[in-house]
């Protein structure tokens, strides 16, 4: 529902304590004015861009974390957890309780309760506020963005290969004897071996923890580990005691000799990741929206920054770099691009545009 709809629905309790946060002057007694006079105050072009400007980090976070949560309702303890994770630091999370910004937020007309019965125990955000937020927070986020005079120097962008790559990762398994260790790892000599192979080379993983993107994350290379854990989680390979081989399944995927849609690996990349990324969708629409033309990496990192909550021993920046921006090149979403001086920009691929776009629709 909109705006207008939820306040209809409204008792005229929660209508004045919003007119009284924005100072409206209108009868306090009728309903009708109460709610007329809360429409003419937040429809206002200027409004959603006011707040936002003005708002702190942590209610950006819980704002962006709301508008972009696939659930249309939300009970008590999800907006807590919401609200819980917006706060990033211990002194955020001593200034204020999650049940705060919550009725801060319901003060505001930002959020309402349910009207029926079954719904009467669950929070929703007016539909037409969230494309108003989404446009205000692109605004805030497209500010202070370097763009390219023209095309960079060089760029590299990867379209397809991981698909490619798939079948070149699931033949070396049907052609060669891959022994494994004690920990179901393949020895790095195979690892060099297929890495020798493919499309994209990496570096061996080397010694230092590394957990919380994907099964076999901490063993293989990034790029190498979400080709491992795809072809596993679809039955096409398996660690049999000792050794890795090439399933049924499997065998019958490379006789066919199709190639699987990029937009598989999207999908299976986000389940992966938003464990420890949980705000990644909105990460990944915020990039798609700000680089449609060639933008600095830096400056689209300042953007960025804030949303980024550290993982273990991942920063925001390397979480940025590597988890996101990087992921996204081997997905085809983004090119990677360098001019003379060094410096480093980013740029959304059409595929990119198109792959944000279905994940917004589920």
């Amino acid at each position: 529902m909109n705006l207008a709809d939820m306040l209809t629905f409204a008792d005229i309790g929660q209508l004045s304590r919003i007119a009284n946060h924005y100072q409206c002057e209108c009868n306090g007694n009728s309903k009708h004015e109460l709610i007329q006079s809360i429409l003419q105050t937040i429809g206002r072009r200027e409004f959603i861009e006011h707040h936002v400007e003005g708002m702190s980090l942590e209610d950006l976070r819980f704002l962006n974390g709301l508008i972009f949560d696939g659930r249309r309702q939300f009970s008590l303890e999800e907006l807590i957890a919401c609200a819980q994770q917006s706060r990033f630091t211990e002194d955020a999370r001593e200034r204020e309780s999650p049940r705060d910004v919550i009725a801060r937020f319901r003060q505001r007309g930002w959020l309402f309760q349910g009207m029926t019965h079954n719904t009467r125990y669950l929070f929703e955000v007016p539909e037409d506020l969230k494309r108003r937020f989404r446009e205000a927070l692109e605004n805030r986020f497209r500010s202070e963005l370097m763009t390219a005079n023209g095309e960079p120097a060089m760029y590299r962008e990867e379209p397809e290969l991981l698909s490619e790559d798939l079948i070149l990762f699931l033949r070396y398994v049907q052609e060669h004897e891959i022994p494994l260790n004690n920990e179901g790892v393949m020895y790095r000599r195979n690892q060099l071996q297929i890495l020798e192979k493919l499309h994209i080379s990496e570096a061996l993983v080397g010694k230092g923890w590394r957990f919380g993107y994907g099964r076999r994350f901490k063993d293989y290379p990034n790029r190498l580990s979400l080709l491992y854990d795809y072809a596993s989680h679809c039955g096409w390979i398996r660690e049999n005691t000792d050794r890795l081989i090439l399933t049924t399944a499997g065998e019958t995927f490379l006789a066919e000799e199709r190639r699987e849609p990029m937009m598989q690996f999207v999908y299976f990349w986000l389940r992966l990741y938003k464990g420890p990324i949980p705000n990644l969708l909105s990460l990944a629409y915020w990039i798609e929206r700000c680089s449609r033309e060639w933008v600095t990496a830096s400056s689209l990192y300042d953007r960025m920054s804030s949303l980024i909550k550290p993982f273990f021993y991942d920063s925001p920046e390397s979480i940025f770099e590597e988890r996101i921006l990087r992921m996204m090149l081997h997905l085809g979403m983004v090119r990677l691009g360098e001019d003379g001086q060094g410096v480093r920009y980013v740029q959304t691929t059409p595929f990119g545009k198109s792959a944000v776009h279905k994940l917004l629709k589920g």
